[in-house]
């Protein structure tokens, strides 16, 4: 009679199935790069979240505390008219530790004096006035209300008068 196997059942060679293994670790090792570099974008994605929410958390305490620092300011200037000199210390050391608290956290004064130019990026104008002199024509009269920024971002624009 015959082979009864016929020719078509051959058995996988041994190279065959060398390369099948191969291309079988290769797929696991791509898999496992892919979700290896979603997993670090995971990371990074989540430290940046936690690290955005720390930083709103942080400029809406500030910002609830400028008007305490608007006090202080004012009465600041108030107690340096009185003539009891350990009053005038004293509540210096308190607006100045404030401040100095207030700073190591991030919080920094924007600079604006009386004849800097007017700039709207960083300016908020709230009135224009005729400006004594050419000179000021553009440029900042007086500050109002003083600004703050929180890091590199402005929480509070100063408040400026404009001389036209």
């Amino acid at each position: 009679m015959g082979n009864t196997k016929s020719k078509s059942t051959k058995k996988p060679t041994l190279k065959s199935q060398i390369e099948a293994l191969e291309l079988s670790v290769k797929e696991e090792s791509d898999k496992f790069l892919r979700l290896f570099a979603e997993f670090e974008n995971y990371k990074k994605r989540t430290s940046k979240e936690r690290l955005d929410l720390y930083k709103t958390a942080s400029q809406e305490l500030m910002t609830a505390l400028l008007p305490i620092i608007d006090d202080l300011n004012r009465a600041s200037t108030e107690f340096e008219k009185s003539k009891e000199k350990s009053l005038v210390e004293g509540f210096s050391l308190i607006k100045n530790k404030f401040s100095d608290t207030l700073q190591s956290q991030g919080l920094i004064l924007i600079d604006v004096k009386k004849g800097d130019d007017f700039d709207a990026e960083i300016h908020e104008a709230i009135t224009q006035i005729p400006a004594e002199n050419e000179k000021m024509k553009g440029k900042v009269i007086d500050v109002i209300e003083f600004g703050y920024k929180l890091g590199d971002k402005i929480i509070r624009y100063p408040k400026v008068v404009v001389g036209n």
